[in-house]
């Protein structure tokens, strides 16, 4: 029994001189602020922080974890947009608001974390460098802790720090897809014949036969396009930002039989593990192709196709499969917007 009161007078003595060297040596919040520059203009990093949609597909906070489950609530985009999120693996969960937007300059947001009702604030600032570079800054502001928890301020820049480090890689890939898509859409002359080289690309799609029959081929395509995205974007919880356009790769003269058999694909960044055998890979090698961008019915492709044969043959070039890269989803009753690339070699 002496034993125990001596060791309990030492414990409390222990957690006593913890309360005090806490109390007197560790602050109650901490207060810091992170600076970070990337090579892409004000208006679109801008908008990858006041669409909490675009938010929490690049920030580490919520990719780190596959079990996460977040709910969005109206309006979605700047002041009044929110969030919750509970993550039953890691046993968190929490809200986020947006409380202050001044469109691609500053905005505020509020954090509360499992059962903290004292809110995390963090202002985040843009500043426009040059035209394709931004400065941003994070002014953080934590809620103040109790005495005996005021040792997690001591890891709490750092875990901020390394959060951001590693959104920022996952935020230059997206917006690297995008300024590329944005890019290729900006290039297009219409109508024009070109000459173009095409990287190693790998698909994950359908192969599929149908009638060529008035508009049943395109009423085909677009099936099973929603197929393809719907099992890429679902199934395997791909977003817009990490994969290509649509791709229909089929012969190049077929559009005069009866039946057209071609395979639809959506470009991945490498093969993953898939479980249905409806669909499967297929690795396009490095082509020179006739490039031609097109514009109206699907029917009306065939002139544009035409056109790269004859081009093809006058040059006494030796022609493949053709790909019909679908730059604007394609949508039943409604006209494409097409990149026509004809394989060509000696």
């Amino acid at each position: 029994m002496r034993l125990f009161k001596i060791f309990s007078v030492i414990v409390v003595l222990l957690v006593g001189a913890y309360a005090l060297s806490m109390y007197y040596f560790v602050e109650e919040n901490k207060n810091f602020q992170i600076e970070k520059e990337i090579d892409y203009p004000v208006d679109k990093v801008f908008h990858q922080f006041n669409n909490l949609q675009n938010f929490t597909r690049w920030n580490n906070f919520f990719t780190s974890s596959p079990s996460i489950d977040i709910d969005y609530y109206t309006p979605y985009e700047g002041n009044g947009s929110a969030i919750s999120y509970i993550d039953p693996k890691n046993d968190t969960d929490g809200e986020m608001f947006i409380r202050y937007e001044n469109n691609n300059q500053t905005l505020r947001y509020q954090l509360f974390e499992d059962k903290n009702e004292n809110p995390t604030l963090v202002d985040v600032k843009f500043k426009a460098i040059s035209p394709e570079k931004t400065k941003i800054t994070w002014y953080v502001h934590t809620p103040k802790l109790p005495v005996l928890r005021r040792v997690e301020n001591f890891w709490t820049e750092d875990r901020f720090a390394d959060n951001i480090d590693k959104s920022m890689v996952n935020l230059k890939n997206v917006l690297g897809n995008k300024v590329e898509k944005d890019n290729q859409l900006a290039a297009i002359k219409y109508d024009s014949l070109m000459v173009e080289k095409d990287e190693e690309i790998v698909l994950l799609g359908i192969n599929v036969s149908a009638s060529n029959k008035k508009d049943a081929l395109y009423k085909n395509i677009v099936m099973n396009y929603n197929k393809v995205y719907n099992y890429v974007s679902m199934d395997l919880g791909k977003r817009d930002d990490e994969f290509g356009f649509p791709v229909l790769i089929t012969d190049a003269d077929n559009y005069k039989d009866k039946e057209v058999s071609y395979f639809m694909g959506i470009p991945l960044s490498k093969k993953i593990g898939i479980t249905d055998n409806n669909f499967s890979f297929r690795s396009v090698s490095p082509t020179q192709n006739y490039v031609m961008y097109y514009k109206g019915s699907y029917a009306g492709r065939v002139r544009a196709i035409q056109q790269l044969i004859q081009k093809a043959k006058k040059d006494q070039m030796r022609f493949g499969d053709i790909r019909q890269v679908f730059i604007e989803r394609p949508m039943e009753d409604q006209d494409v917007n097409m990149k026509l690339s004809l394989s060509v070699y000696k």
